[in-house]
């Protein structure tokens, strides 16, 4: 097996994965930019959940918005569900694991906040929950998914915005999903700042 030869064509298979991305998602990227920073602006927060890769693609996003991104700001308020191990293992002991999420979002999520609700595959049966919870509490979801968004892109309602990777491969979709995170920092830190280039 040539090693190099499989790391090198990971990196182009990456690489032409997020520049096909790039024309399908550049548009939805920009508009939940736009819907965080005025949630953020307005005293709202952001909720943001998955499970796997995606818990700590939704823990990495949380943490950039509490302490900072790139440029020095006040802390925004970003909440990963997905990180206090009692809450987790209390509602999927005592109620379902399907619900350890939207518990959090009903107890927590007011009108006004975001979801940012993340699935390599747009199955994920909690995070589909608390898409609902969502609803039920007047909030805007930001669905970040791949392979079509699957079940979740039939749940989200116009107000919301989906943003699908064009690829079926699960790393691929990670990858881009990581950028993707990093353009919505970026983009609510500039807003946030009124950095105008």
């Amino acid at each position: 097996m040539d090693l190099v030869a499989r790391i090198a064509q990971q990196f182009t298979d990456s690489a032409q994965t997020k520049l096909a991305s790039l024309e399908f998602m550049a548009e939805p990227i920009a508009a939940a930019i736009e819907a965080m920073t005025h949630s953020l602006m307005a005293n709202g927060k952001i909720l943001s959940c998955g499970n796997g890769g995606s818990a700590a693609d939704a823990q990495h996003f949380a943490a950039e918005l509490l302490n900072r991104f790139e440029m020095e700001r006040p802390p925004l308020a970003g909440i990963a569900l997905t990180t206090d191990s009692s809450t987790l293992t209390s509602i999927a002991n005592d109620y379902d694991f399907t619900q350890i999420f939207s518990k959090q979002v009903r107890a927590l999520g007011q009108p006004g906040d975001v979801l940012l609700a993340i699935s390599t595959s747009g199955n994920s049966a909690n995070v589909i929950e608390a898409i609902h919870a969502a609803h039920e509490r007047e909030m805007r979801v930001v669905a970040l998914t791949g392979k079509g968004g699957g079940q979740m892109a039939d749940l989200l309602g116009p107000d919301d915005i989906h943003l699908c990777v064009p690829s079926d491969r699960t790393a691929r979709i990670q990858e881009v999903h990581l950028i993707t995170l990093h353009c919505l920092c970026d983009g609510i830190d500039c807003l946030f700042l009124g950095v105008e280039e």
